[in-house]
């Protein structure tokens, strides 16, 4: 597969640090389009702001490279005016789940047809390594020179809950069933989350002592199980990996143009 043909070569070398999980994820991004066979015009791919970010500026589809927190609020934009798109927005766990958890929530909750890419590094990666919602209690941070004392919360709880209609875990050290997840939530007609455990070296892992970036991905490998396992329940502290929710409900764009329609004809 010719990279180049998906990649804008002029921003590149990239901004991320050496053993970056973000850009494996770029990597099955691609793939997975390539795999489709999408058109790049019928693509546009919607971030806000953070390392994850990035990958907006790197792929040469329609691109849109918005506000802190705000991705899915012009995604939701963009998807009312012009439905026939495929909409993608790969975020940060801070960026999703912080100053975005509003939007995130009730984007699952319209059902929108949306495919949300959640890069969970549990760290703010571009802004100094200051610690996120996700990060976790007992977390070493910037912010958290002694340790947090905020809990965390399960990204694929919380999207079950608001309503998202495919929900899915996977990490970068499991590059293949992350791809065949993405490909499913492209494909799925509704709001998609998909949370892609990733690795940050350069600040969670020097902070909390997990090594380098070989160390990580093999911690996610030995810390997450798929969903159903034995080993979950000999060992409650497993993350699961898989997919959670795969449901039909009303999408939001054709439920929204059936409201006009009537309206039109009650006119």
């Amino acid at each position: 597969m010719p990279v180049k043909d998906y990649i804008r070569e002029r921003f590149f070398p990239h901004i991320w640090c050496s053993g970056c999980g973000h850009g494996t994820v770029l990597n099955v991004l691609i793939r997975v389009i390539e795999r489709l066979g999408l058109n790049k015009s019928d693509i546009v791919i919607v971030s806000g702001i953070g390392c994850s970010s990035r990958i907006a500026g790197y792929l040469d589809f329609h691109t849109m490279h918005t506000l802190h927190g705000r991705a899915l609020a012009f995604a939701t934009g963009i998807k009312l005016n012009r439905p026939e798109l495929n909409v993608i927005v790969p975020m940060g766990d801070g960026d999703a789940l912080a100053i975005g958890g509003n939007h995130f929530i009730h984007a699952a909750r319209r059902n929108i047809d949306i495919t949300a890419i959640v890069m969970n590094n549990r760290i703010y990666g571009m802004t100094g390594g200051q610690y996120s919602p996700l990060s976790g209690y007992g977390i070493f941070a910037s912010t958290a020179p002694y340790s947090s004392v905020d809990q965390s919360f399960d990204v694929a709880e919380l999207a079950a809950a608001a309503g998202a209609t495919f929900v899915a875990r996977s990490t970068t050290y499991h590059v293949n069933e992350a791809a065949q997840m993405i490909q499913k939530a492209i494909l799925h007609k509704g709001f998609s989350v998909v949370e892609i455990m990733s690795q940050c070296p350069t600040y969670f892992g020097r902070k909390n002592r997990q090594g380098d970036a070989v160390d990580m991905l093999k911690y996610m490998r030995d810390t997450t199980t798929p969903i159903g396992s034995g080993a979950k329940g000999q060992n409650p502290e497993l993350i699961e990996r898989g997919v959670f929710v795969n449901k039909e409900l009303p999408e939001y764009c054709s439920a929204y143009d059936e409201v006009i329609r009537h309206a039109m004809e009650g006119r």
